[in-house]
């Protein structure tokens, strides 16, 4: 199992954003720091006009940014927001092509279906979004490795062009797809592509089903998008790696996998009622993105019910705007077998579920929330000293 990066480029709220300058330079010295600690993949999200989520709105000039600071860390788009209002594929071709001569061949691409305000912002077509991720899937091969492109569609159409620059990979960088319903697993493994998957608080055996979706897909894959299978699985999951338990604690790392989980319905527009349900059923909550817009739900909905599971009444109660310490975040999530929150020993021993259900990279979300910068530092240290070198046996037939 290899270990990469997942980064959203992240302040919990409150935070007036003034000093936005000094987030991203954190972040590029967290990508140097990663590549020194043994990381694989340093893998950059795309969102838009989200301060209370994400400041990783130009990730292709982000991860430019990295690769200009590294030698080995591959950079990777995870995943680019493909309904065509937002990208057009023309668009993600020439980008992507470019950073990967850029990095002299160290990208990779994942495309993504997104959703709520973004969906507002773009004016997407929700009835259309999923099939326009296929067919940017199977078109962006073609744009890199044909000599001349066209495409005719209902809702996109290309004369016969010559798209340049070219890929310095062959065929052409690996593809991936970001999951998080049985459908988009599937989805991603009948097209041949890698899959990106989420925990979000949910089991890591519940994300193991999902990730046998990706494996059904592939069984059934008759003509993949690239011009080879990537058949690998990413899984994504909060990470943070102290000397101690009680270090973990001190830096908030608990609070802010919380923070996030909140943060989080409010840019994919879900009502909070479904958010709570989903994590309360043990389910992925992303997978509610497509009923969101259910008739008489109060999106803000955090009333407690007798029945929620104590998760699920901090994350209500941190709605609510009431504070939650450290240690009661810490102690609420320890329990939970997909967040991986501690010492090395305790982390490691986490992580063993993940290579279980047959994750083939484990993308470490390591900056997130109020973490502090220093913080992250250390936690990406102590990864690359005690839990990459843990499970790199396994890992030889994995590129």
């Amino acid at each position: 199992m290899k270990f990469d990066v997942f980064c959203e480029i992240q302040r919990a709220f409150p935070w007036d954003g003034r000093d936005e300058a000094s987030l991203f330079h954190e972040i590029l010295s967290q990508a140097k720091a990663a590549e020194a600690a043994g990381f694989d993949i340093w893998w950059q999200v795309e969102h838009h006009g989200a301060p209370e989520f994400s400041y990783s709105s130009a990730p292709e000039i982000v991860l430019t940014a990295i690769a200009m600071i590294t030698e080995r860390l591959r950079v990777g788009h995870a995943g680019v927001l493909a309904p065509f209002r937002i990208n057009a594929p023309l668009r993600v071709a020439e980008r992507a092509a470019t950073l990967d001569v850029l990095s002299k061949g160290r990208f990779e691409l994942g495309l993504a279906k997104s959703g709520g305000k973004e969906w507002e912002t773009f004016g997407v077509n929700p009835e259309t979004a999923r099939e326009q991720v296929r067919d940017a899937m199977r078109m962006i091969p073609r744009m890199w490795t044909e000599p001349e492109f066209s495409w005719k569609s209902a809702d996109y159409e290309v004369p016969p062009r010559e798209v340049v620059p070219k890929p310095v990979q062959s065929p052409h960088p690996r593809l991936w797809q970001t999951c998080g319903s049985p459908d988009s697993f599937y989805m991603a493994g009948e097209l041949g592509v890698g899959a990106l998957g989420t925990t979000l608080l949910s089991p890591v055996a519940f994300l193991g089903q999902m990730l046998k979706e990706h494996d059904r897909g592939l069984a059934d894959c008759a003509s993949p998008a690239g011009k080879t299978v990537n058949a690998q699985k990413g899984v994504f999951t909060f990470v943070h790696v102290a000397e101690s338990r009680e270090a973990a604690i001190a830096n908030g790392a608990a609070w802010s996998a919380l923070w996030y989980v909140n943060a989080a319905p409010v840019v994919f527009k879900v009502p909070r009622r479904i958010w709570y349900d989903m994590i309360k059923a043990g389910l992925h909550p992303n997978s509610a993105r497509d009923t969101a817009a259910v008739a008489g739900l109060d999106p803000n909905e955090v009333e407690i019910q007798p029945n929620d599971p104590e998760v699920v009444k901090v994350l209500k109660r941190m709605a609510q705007g009431q504070e939650i310490s450290f240690a009661e975040a810490h102690d609420v999530l320890e329990p939970l077998d997909s967040v991986v929150i501690g010492d090395p020993t305790h982390c490691t021993e986490k992580l063993k579920s993940y290579q279980a259900i047959g994750a083939d990279r484990m993308m470490c979300m390591m900056q997130y929330g109020s973490i502090p910068h220093d913080a992250v530092l250390r936690s990406i240290a102590l990864a690359g000293r005690h839990l990459i070198p843990a499970f790199a046996a396994k890992s030889e037939g994995v590129a």
